[in-house]
């Protein structure tokens, strides 16, 4: 839930819960402060007393109306009760006198109305009257102030005491909705300090810190965002650092393997030089020494130029229909060439039929000599050289296969990374570039590149890719 949604739904029921809250809480305040008779009620017990007195046969006189009047009299003690004629004559009175009215006596006790209704010491009177036939009756009602409610709603305040009745309540319920609302908005400022404090703590060096937060509004899914953000800190820190560690083990790699040949260069070089050799077949070995060695060292420089493209990201594929066929042939017949008197197998099935794809030639060839050197580099213990090519509706196949040590099953999946070596060894030559510069090429066509493995029996690189590039 959002929280403006949330903000209009507290504050809404803030509302109506303030004016029930005040409404209960007024009945309540009033049964417990605010006790008395109040005009309702004396009217109530003065139409009652009537209907009781209405229903006597014949004319109600003193003597027909003193039970009714003694027992409700009885059941509200405050109250005094008087049964007048139109003469002023008391036919019966609760405080058991018996006496007359003149006019005067009869309009001094209404005077001061209002004002005696919240003026202590006063006795106030009401009057009702019943016709029955001919004649008139009076029931008069009398009450001291002080039984009397100090304030009636709508009505009168007998006391100013009495505005604390209602204030109480009233104070109350204006500040439900300011508390309700300062109780959320803590609620939500804390939540946003805690993201806050969290993401100041992230970086690579140290671990984030994780938030826990089920809520599904805005800063519950911001909150999710950050625990996301910050797993993928971590595992890219992990990257790096294991990246790092592979840059400083492939200096100190390339620093022996250039150190190694670069001796080797300088000795046949200073042979040939001061003139040091016996014949001429020792001269034209020392010369094919140095420049094997000079092959490998620029091969070493290819290398570092591949890293520098790959962290530029400059490698550029102009792909055009090619086929396969061919340029598999022409790749097989130069291994042939350089395997030649080696105790090694070429076991090649490659389709009489032209094989077409839309590919970078160049790019293509070279991610198939990077498997093919590596089949030969790492599999010369087995002896065999499988080269593979298939082709379906859609896509062609790629097999390179070698029968040498293999690959680990937990490094399977590693070994296309950069700088990595299998086994961590260093027997061959290169910088953990090959496989990873392969996978880069095929992937780039769309395709993919995967690897099996039984070590001591067979491993085998195939190559998917479409025949046509998706546009």
């Amino acid at each position: 839930m959002r929280n403006q949604t949330k903000l209009w739904l507290i504050m809404s029921i803030s509302a109506v819960g303030s004016l029930t809250l005040f409404i209960v809480l007024s009945f309540i305040s009033s049964s417990v402060w605010n006790k008395g008779y109040d005009l309702n009620k004396l009217n109530a017990i003065s139409q009652q007393t009537l209907d009781a007195i209405e229903r006597l046969e014949p004319e109600p006189g003193g003597a027909d109306v003193k039970p009714i009047l003694d027992r409700i009299h009885l059941e509200q003690p405050s109250l005094r009760f008087e049964w007048v004629d139109s003469n002023g004559s008391v036919l019966y009175d609760t405080s058991g006198t018996s006496r007359s009215y003149d006019f005067k006596q009869i309009t001094d006790r209404f005077l001061n109305m209002p004002r005696n209704l919240w003026t202590d010491g006063e006795t106030i009177s009401f009057a009702y009257p019943v016709d029955r036939g001919n004649a008139s009756y009076y029931l008069f009602i009398s009450l001291p102030s002080e039984a009397m409610k100090s304030g009636q709603f709508y009505f009168y305040v007998r006391t100013f005491e009495v505005l604390f009745t209602y204030a109480l309540p009233l104070l109350i319920s204006l500040l439900v909705p300011y508390l309700l609302s300062i109780c959320f908005f803590s609620s939500m400022n804390g939540r946003i300090r805690k993201l806050n404090d969290a993401m100041n703590k992230v970086n690579l060096r140290s671990d984030a810190i994780r938030l826990e937060d089920a809520s599904k509004d805005e800063i519950g899914q911001l909150t999710r965002h950050y625990n996301s953000m910050a797993q993928r800190i971590r595992s890219q820190a992990s990257e790096i650092q294991q990246f790092e560690n592979r840059r400083k083990l492939l200096l100190s790699n390339l620093s022996h393997d250039l150190r190694t040949p670069l001796t080797m260069l300088l000795g046949y070089a200073e042979t040939i030089r001061n003139g040091l050799y016996k014949n001429e077949d020792e001269l034209q070995a020392s010369a094919k020494i140095i420049l094997q060695r000079s092959r490998y060292m620029d091969s070493l420089l290819d290398q570092l130029l591949d890293i520098a493209r790959q962290d530029s990201d400059t490698l550029e594929f102009h792909l055009a229909p090619h086929n396969l066929s061919e340029l598999l042939r022409k790749i097989v017949a130069e291994y042939m060439l350089f395997l030649d008197g080696q105790q090694m197998t070429i076991d090649v099935d490659i389709p009489d039929r032209d094989v077409e794809a839309s590919i970078d030639s160049a790019l293509f060839e070279r991610a198939i000599r990077n498997l093919i050197d590596n089949a030969i580099r790492y599999g010369d213990e087995g002896g065999y050289l499988g080269i593979r090519l298939l082709e379906d509706e859609n896509d062609i196949f790629i097999a390179i296969k070698d029968k040498g040590k293999g690959i680990p099953e937990e490094e399977g999946n590693r070994i296309f990374e950069r700088f990595y070596r299998a086994n961590g060894g260093r027997k061959g030559e290169g910088l953990g570039l090959g496989l990873s510069i392969v996978k880069q090429i095929v992937e780039s066509h769309g395709g993919t590149v995967q690897v099996s493995s039984v070590p001591g029996k067979e491993t085998l690189f195939v190559i998917r890719c479409p025949k046509k590039q998706a546009a």
